[in-house]
């Protein structure tokens, strides 16, 4: 019995040692942690359940059969984070590159069953050098069945990717369906075609970091949400964005206990609208004060600026923000913007997270390079993913609003709950300017018409009181009050059931 104990202690220790301490010593050496270094780190202290610890791969060509690490190259299982479930996996890098074979995809394939199964999310860690060439269509098979995994699970469970490594070729479309991709800089890679493919095929000539660095995918191809310094930075953040979420489509999201009143008010918002309507503000230093002690966790910060999205919490209770930010292009909509907010929006929608939507918005960027690239599809993936949104939408408008754009943000036309307005709106087909300029085309060679037109205009429309006559503004608020209009609004729709007409699936304009 000593002996059977013992064998089964010295197989669990070599699992541990992955690919050995020459090669673990290298993964540090290139500032990397090793794939049970950034679970242990992931998961609350000692809460780690491993799966197939002793699992190896079949194949028995070119010589692999001399070659049968235990657990193939990765590492499953799950755990908690602050005492909540979530499946992990976490590629070796130390064991064969981290490459997949049929083996080593059979066991994700096995947590994420595992994870739909029990409604938690799943976190996978990715470092792996690609598909197991020594298996050829069988790695590819794995990547397929791990796809597919990805497919059933959206909008069941939330999933989280964090790139630590190299993620190239067909595994890159494994991180692009999941819900959310962290990266980390100088050290995670991800493309379709590496820099020597490119070179080949296009003679151009680029680094990895340039081609699909941290940088590129969080600035350029907001392909990545964020980007950190060091496994560790990514490993907290990811931490505390679990935090945000629940578990599964069927829970609402945690509940955390907070410290701040309710019925706070912030006088400072009452001045935060320039009398210049033209001059921009930090949209920003809205969400902060009326958020719970001020926290605002921020995704996709460093892409398509003029318009925020993120997490804050009202009473405890996770909501989802999209903001227009007038410091950026006068937080005018555009390609990216609109994409970045739909994307936002549908993830909430799938997980039951209250949607609140902060607009001042002038219209849609006008120009050739955004209509020859498909603005109004892309502006009609935020339209249609606010209008088929069944959570609680809560929308203050702060200053502009105008044309299509007012309609596209989460107006009462798009089934709107509540839809407030503080006293600087303006909601309105266009600005005064250019609305005299069309109506009163006749006087516009006399400057004292037209600054009595523009002025009569500004009287009768640059003002929230039109729509709330019409009632498509529900009220009309004081800025210092939205925090506790927000909290009673919100607590007040946490019963709302929305009837829906039968479908498959919808079709959103792609």
């Amino acid at each position: 019995m000593t002996d059977i104990l013992q064998e089964l202690e010295d197989r669990r220790e070599a699992a541990r040692m992955g690919g050995g301490q020459k090669r673990i010593d290298a993964q540090h050496g290139r500032g990397k942690l090793t794939a049970r270094e950034r679970i242990e780190l992931l998961l609350d202290d000692g809460s780690f359940e491993e799966y197939d610890t002793f699992v190896t791969h079949r194949s028995t060509d070119f010589g692999m059969e001399k070659t049968r690490p235990a657990g193939d190259g990765v590492v499953t299982g799950w755990g908690t984070i602050n005492g909540r479930q979530v499946y992990v996996y976490s590629q070796d890098f130390t064991v064969l590159g981290g490459s997949v074979s049929a083996t080593h995809a059979a066991k994700i394939v096995k947590i994420m069953d595992m994870a739909m199964q029990n409604g938690a999310p799943i976190v996978g860690i990715n470092d792996s050098g690609g598909a197991r060439i020594q298996e050829g269509v069988d790695a590819l098979g794995g990547y397929g069945e791990i796809f597919q995994r990805n497919i059933m699970a959206s909008g069941v469970v939330p999933q989280i990717s964090l790139i630590m490594g190299p993620c190239a070729g067909g595994a890159v479309y494994s991180p692009a369906m999941t819900d959310f991709i962290f990266m980390v800089k100088d050290s995670s890679y991800m493309f379709v075609t590496g820099p020597d493919v490119v070179k080949t095929v296009t003679n151009e000539v680029v680094t990895a970091e340039e081609l699909g660095g941290a940088t590129t995918h969080t600035r350029k191809s907001s392909v990545a949400d964020a980007a950190f310094e060091n496994d560790v930075e990514a490993i907290a953040e990811a931490r505390r964005l679990v935090d945000f979420l629940p578990l599964n489509n069927r829970e609402k999201p945690p509940v955390r206990p907070f410290f701040d009143d309710v019925a706070r008010t912030e006088s400072s918002l009452d001045t935060l609208i320039p009398d210049n309507p033209n001059q921009p503000y930090d949209m920003k230093e809205l969400i902060h004060k009326i958020a719970d002690e001020g926290d605002f966790y921020e995704i996709q910060k460093d892409f398509a600026g003029n318009i925020l999205t993120g997490f804050i919490r009202l009473e405890g209770q996770t909501v989802g923000v999209v903001a227009n930010q007038p410091m950026v292009l006068a937080g005018v909509l555009d390609i990216d913007s609109a994409r970045k907010a739909a994307r936002f929006v549908r993830f909430c929608d799938a997980f039951e997270i209250p949607i609140l939507t902060l607009v001042d918005v002038p219209g849609f960027l006008p120009g050739v390079t955004q209509e020859y690239n498909g603005v109004i599809k892309h502006g009609a993936k935020l339209l249609f993913a606010y209008g088929e949104a069944t959570v609680p939408k809560i929308t203050v408008i702060t200053r502009k609003a105008y044309g299509g754009a007012y309609v596209v943000m989460s107006s009462k036309h798009l089934r709107g709950d509540l839809n407030y307005a503080w006293p600087t709106a303006e909601i309105a087909v266009m600005g005064a300017k250019g609305a005299t300029e069309i109506i009163h085309r006749a006087d516009l060679g006399d400057a004292e018409k037209t600054a009595k037109h523009t002025k009569d205009y500004e009287d009768r429309f640059a003002n929230p009181f039109v729509a709330a006559e019409r009632g498509f503004v529900d009220e009309v608020i004081m800025p210092s009050s939205t925090r506790k209009r927000l909290c009673r609004a919100f607590a007040g729709l946490r019963g709302k059931k929305t009837q829906m007409p039968w479908k498959k699936h919808d079709n959103i304009p792609l």
